[in-house]
């Protein structure tokens, strides 16, 4: 198992900052080694590949590629204009039902002059200089260039003016007298909207930023100088920002959200002698290589974060290494020198992190060694994670209202309009920094809930939990036989919940027989022991009530009821059954997921559109096997679309749906568009040529960046239930909306993002509105509006299932029940 399998199968939250630093493969030779600071992370630059197109911020260090074949997707994906081939959205893609609702954004304009232009040069030099840092020292140097806003990669060069002359050749001199030829040949003239150009906006920022002393840590910005603590359980929350460039409909626009990067103030050596205290020390070794290899550390001398891929017992701080000048120095002299940091622990061994290569470098990877005492760990654990008290404090200094969140962003605004270091290097490449994006957008109504003999009008929109209690769900299988295996000290607890059982049961039209009760031993092994005993094909569910949330017990139940002998199961913690005060909101969840997992149907919505079938697909990397992909796949098989038909399969080759999948879940794909959605249109039509199958494909992101604040007088509060924006901060060349499907009572609510990238139902927007918000009303495992449509959360539950604890394919005998809520 990798290490980063171990962190994910133990559910080790490793943060975003994981991908800074990827693990690179066993099979690769080590060619030099260097202390994790910035003189060996200015060893890996690389000069842009004459297939690349490179942009550099101008701190010699970042180089932006826009690659021919395979790059980053969200850049990619600027160029893929589904929108055009919609005949029906080509004119207009907005809506018109609803009430309209004026909001505030935390988008901001950038404004450019009319005529603006990126001119783009290839620079080659005669003789061939190896040295990047030569090669721009030489070119900077001429006056040509010398008032002009420029960036070079080495090989690149970008301008805000175009020269005089197409190819322009220039003269210089080494201190060495080496006479060099420089040519440089105008290649592209780029517009504003060109997707190279919104690549090197947001290079631009990323200098601004690190103009504001803010350091990236994955893809945001955060100021260790305005750290929040949180001593009681030694945390450090740094303020940052996530933060985008892109052109939206006619505008291009800024956008950044307000993030925190959670740090623990636990160094890894005091990690490591507290696990000595605990461990026995013939097996320290191995238990400290299996709790730290795949975990991110923060080094607060350079702030950087390194990934932890081995550690290396046989070196020590007082061993020598070599620097970049060829000459020799120790760990400890090294820091001392460099940061003036004395190490207190002379005997510690050494972190090893192999640093990621770029794209297309074929080069052997750099190893960085890390001094344990000086990484701190980052992330939160499992166990924190289930520590309420602790992620209250944590949620009180992160959840910020939409007032509180609007404050920081006016704050980031003023910094950067304020600061003239940052305010010239917009002006010098024609930028301005604007006002903050208004917009209006529209709610649409409110939805009623079907049950059996009741349509109600949930007097809280997003919550109808209450008229769950006293109203019969639409259709419900008896549970005559079942099991409850528990252990003995939970015995006492089964009379009285299985009379709050019965008690939801009647009012629900759930009829809850009495179930066989096996007693075992606190442990896996005697839980699956009983389960293999006495399950036979009769028994319609098995309930088991675990002594502990151990992930052991869970993976081990569900493993077995799931594939080698599938019968629904459902678990409860014992100190669930003990919170006597809420047993009767704990029998209605329980009940109405076991009318789920034996087939129920719960409540409808009213859905116009007839022979409908809606799917969702989702994809999850498999936590024990990270070559594997879960692939999730849920279908309505009714009318009313209450039922549903779910299937998992485990990819294990590159050229799969899997990695097909895996690019549109992280944004639009040419292979999805033009690749699988032909191939998902034929299928139907080879088994029923007589029969027309229309199509519509809709990718959808949870996670996206724009917030949006309902205008209240002089306040901001969370915009309504239903709040769609169709218009202004969505993209030109996609058929695309945001709807707000969720409240929350504290902190800001997040719009999910919609793209309808294939429509053949030519549904109209406001029909595909609408559509989408009712299906957001039919996810059974909460009695109230999700974020996402139904079908996309059952398949999310059912991959989540089989990548954390199943690991192989569940059988088709439960395809049709919602076995895994």
């Amino acid at each position: 198992m990798s290490g980063r399998a171990r962190v994910r199968a133990r559910g080790i939250t490793t943060g975003h900052s994981a991908r800074e630093v990827e693990r690179a493969p066993r099979d690769l030779m080590v060619t030099s080694v260097s202390p994790g600071d910035n003189e060996a992370s200015s060893r890996t630059s690389v000069i842009s590949q004459p297939h690349e197109l490179g942009v550099s911020s101008g701190d010699g260090r970042r180089t932006l590629v826009e690659k021919r074949g395979n790059g980053r997707q969200d850049f990619v994906d600027l160029g893929v204009c589904t929108r055009e081939k919609l005949t029906h959205v080509k004119d207009s893609k907005t809506g018109s039902s609803g009430i309209p609702v004026q909001l505030a954004t935390n988008l901001f304009h950038l404004d450019l002059p009319q005529d603006w232009q990126l001119y783009q040069y290839h620079v080659t030099y005669s003789p061939d200089l190896a040295s990047r840092r030569l090669r721009t020292a030489l070119l900077y140097n001429h006056s040509i260039l010398s008032d002009k806003a420029k960036a070079f990669d080495g090989t690149s060069l970008f301008l805000s003016e175009k020269l005089d002359h197409k190819v322009t050749e220039l003269t210089s001199e080494t201190q060495r007298g080496e006479t060099v030829k420089i040519t440089l040949t105008l290649t592209s003239e780029l517009f504003p909207n060109s997707p190279m150009c919104i690549q090197f906006f947001n290079v631009i920022f990323r200098k601004i930023f690190k103009k504001l002393s803010m350091y990236q840590i994955g893809r945001n910005y955060y100021k260790p100088s305005e750290p929040v603590e949180i001593p009681q359980y030694k945390l450090s929350l740094w303020p940052g920002f996530a933060i985008s460039v892109s052109r939206f409909e006619s505008k291009l626009l800024f956008n950044a959200d307000v993030n925190y990067k959670v740090l623990r103030n636990e160094t890894v050596l005091e990690f490591m002698t507290d696990l000595c205290l605990r461990t026995d020390m013939s097996c320290f070794t191995e238990t400290c290589h299996k709790q730290l290899v795949g975990l991110i550390v923060l080094t607060r001398y350079n702030n950087k974060t390194y990934r932890i891929d081995d550690i290396d017992w046989s070196v020590k701080p007082t061993h020598a290494f070599q620097k970049r000048d060829g000459s020799e120095t120790t760990y400890v002299d090294y820091y001392k020198q460099q940061y003036d940091i004395t190490l207190s622990d002379l005997n510690q061994p050494v972190l090893v992190s192999l640093l990621k290569r770029r794209r297309n470098d074929n080069s052997e990877p750099q190893m960085v060694h890390l001094i344990p005492e000086l990484c701190f760990l980052t992330g939160l654990t499992s166990q924190a994670t289930s520590d309420f008290r602790l992620m209250k404090a944590v949620a009180e200094e992160t959840r910020l209202s939409p007032m509180g969140r609007q404050q920081q962003l006016a704050r980031l605004a003023d910094d950067i309009q304020r600061n003239q270091v940052t305010r010239f290097e917009l002006e010098t490449w024609g930028l301005h920094f604007g006002s903050q994006l208004s917009l209006t957008g529209r709610v649409v109504p409110s939805e009623k809930i079907l049950l059996q003999d009741h349509t109600c009008q949930p007097a809280f929109a997003a919550d109808w939990s209450k008229d769950m209690r006293s109203c019969k769900v639409l259709s419900s299988e008896p549970l005559n036989t079942w099991l409850i295996v528990c252990c003995s000290r939970a015995e006492h607890l089964i009379e009285s919940f299985l009379s709050c059982l019965r008690r939801v049961g009647g009012s629900t039209g759930f009829s809850v027989g009495h179930p066989k009760i096996i007693k075992v031993d606190e442990n896996p092994a005697a839980f699956l022991r009983a389960i293999q005993l006495h399950v036979n094909p009769d028994v319609q569910l098995v309930m088991c009530i675990l002594p502990s949330n151990q992930k052991n017990y869970y993976d081990s139940i569900k493993r077995y009821l799931s594939s080698d002998c599938p019968v629904p199961s459902q678990c409860v913690l014992t100190r669930t059954l003990n919170k006597q005060g809420m047993m009767l909101s704990v029998a209605t969840k329980i009940a109405m997921q076991m009318t789920c997992k034996l087939g129920g149907e719960l409540w409808a919505v009213e859905i116009p559109l007839k022979s409908l079938m809606v799917v969702g697909i989702d994809i999850c990397r498999d936590a024990l096997s990270k070559d594997v992909a879960v692939v999730g796949f849920v279908a309505s098989i009714n009318s009313r679309i209450t039922r549903w038909f779910s299937r998992c399969v485990l990819q294990r080759t590159a050229a799969d749906i899997a990695d097909c999948l895996k690019v549109c879940m992280t944004g639009m794909s040419r292979t999805l568009t033009q690749l699988e959605i032909p191939t998902s249109v034929s299928q139907p039509l080879c088994l029923n040529p007589c029969r027309s199958c229309r199509l519509s494909v809709v990718v959808v992101r949870k996670r996206c960046l724009l917030r949006l604040f309902a205008e209240s007088g002089h306040t901001l509060q969370n915009p309504p239930l239903g709040t769609v924006v169709d218009s202004e901060a969505t993209r030109p060349e996609w058929y695309d909306f945001y709807l707000t499907s969720q409240t929350a009572n504290r902190g800001t609510v997040s719009p999910t993002y919609y793209n309808v990238i294939y429509d053949d139902n030519a549904l109209k927007p406001d029909h595909m509105q609408r559509l989408t918000f009712k299906l957001c009303h039919l996810y059974y495992n909460w009695q109230g509006v999700i974020s996402v449509p139904a079908p996309c959360q059952y398949a999310h539950k059912l991959t989540f299932l089989v990548a954390q604890s199943i690991h192989k394919e569940p059988s088709l005998e439960l395809a049709n029940k919602l076995f895994y809520l």
